[in-house]
């Protein structure tokens, strides 16, 4: 019988040093990431305060009362450091302000001045997600524009994803580094809420997407008409907080929001009365998954079909294709309509698609079969 104990004693001793070796080093490197680490309630200097669109020092907009006494309330537990211990400075938005300008029509126009730091490994721009569909809710997010006043290329291209418009500013050529002003702005539509007594809006006015933390953010709104309910809770679903909030006369409200961690929003929420703005009906499509019981399981009985195809006789090889083919055309027939209408993300799967996504899956088994038994 072969040695086995002494062909495996060399590779476990090497790889017992390895791990002895990294276990002496974790703590090391824990320590270092401590050390360098931001402290609970950081003073907030003038560094952190919001700049202009040229990233030097400002308003950080239309007004928002950056100069206020009153620090903003941080949401997070600590103050993300502008630094790391190297002394290199560390990805985070500086700045983020936002305009939300409500119009007579109903439609939210937004301005977002972002004033973002890169590290010094470069990125090709930044990228911000607004939601068009929220649910069976749609949105209309349009005219869609973007610059910067520090020279960083701006180019816009916007993607549909499955609830999101995907806006990249930027430029795949070029890499930006330190720190950049960019501005981007676009309408949205069909966004108000129409209630018994009045028309609501409620709105993440920064998003949940970013992967960076946000050292200051402020959100201004602005009406047509005095605003009496305008609120803003600030953090991430089911742990937010009050936004310091300051009123700029009778038809705009600021809001204030410190040390925002990663994916924490601000969501505000405005009330406005009856007939004060045209207030277009709301748009609904059916939800993606909108079978009932009949449809779900057809779909369910084909899954398990797929594998007693190889045990019995299965049907003829022209089968396969014709199956596959009818399952097609329900699901298109089922979910072309809403596709020609709102896009190909607005599709649902409905008891059509459910039984067409089945014929397509029987018909699939079958060809597989018929290729696996061909000698």
């Amino acid at each position: 019988m072969p040695d086995v104990r002494g062909r495996v004693r060399g590779p476990a001793t090497a790889a017992g040093a390895l791990l002895l070796t990294l276990g002496l080093m974790l703590p090391a490197e824990a320590a270092a990431q401590v050390h360098g680490g931001g402290t609970a309630g950081a003073a907030h200097t003038d560094e952190d305060r919001p700049t202009g669109d040229d990233g030097t020092g400002g308003t950080g907009g239309r007004g928002a009362p950056w100069g206020t006494a009153r620090p903003a309330p941080a949401v997070s537990g600590t103050v993300p450091p502008p630094e790391t211990a190297a002394g290199d400075i560390a990805e985070s938005i500086a700045t983020y302000d936002v305009v939300l300008a409500i119009g007579t029509d109903g439609v939210l126009r937004v301005r977002e001045t972002i004033t973002y730091d890169f590290d010094e490994s470069g990125r090709h721009g930044i990228v911000r997600q607004v939601p068009f569909r929220r649910g069976d809710r749609l949105y209309e997010v349009r005219a869609v524009r973007a610059g910067s006043s520090t020279g960083a290329p701006s180019r816009v291209r916007t993607t549909r994803l499955l609830n999101d418009v995907q806006i990249s500013v930027g430029a795949r050529q070029h890499e930006v580094r330190g720190r950049q002003a960019y501005v981007i702005e676009y309408d949205v539509a069909r966004v108000f809420t129409p209630r018994a007594g009045h028309d609501e809006l409620v709105w993440d006015a920064i998003g949940t997407s970013w992967n960076v933390p946000i050292r200051n953010a402020a959100v201004r709104v602005e009406a047509p008409v005095p605003l009496r309910h305008a609120t803003c809770r600030a953090g991430a679903p089911g742990a937010t907080t009050r936004c310091l909030r300051d009123r700029d006369g009778p038809y705009a409200v600021d809001f204030i929001q410190r040390a925002l961690a990663p994916r924490e929003g601000m969501k505000i929420r405005v009330k406005l009365p009856k007939r004060a703005i045209a207030v277009p009906p709301p748009r609904h499509v059916p939800p993606r998954w909108a079978g009932d019981w009949p449809g779900t399981a057809l779909l369910a009985l084909s899954l398990g079909m797929v594998p007693l195809l190889r045990r019995r006789p299965a049907p003829r090889r022209p089968a396969g294709p014709v199956l596959a083919a009818a399952g097609a055309l329900l699901v298109v027939a089922d979910a072309g309509g809403e596709v020609a209408a709102h896009g190909f993300w607005a599709f649902s799967l409905g008891d059509r698609s459910l039984a067409g996504l089945a014929l397509m899956i029987v018909g699939a088994g079958v060809v597989c079969v018929h290729r696996l038994r061909t000698p």
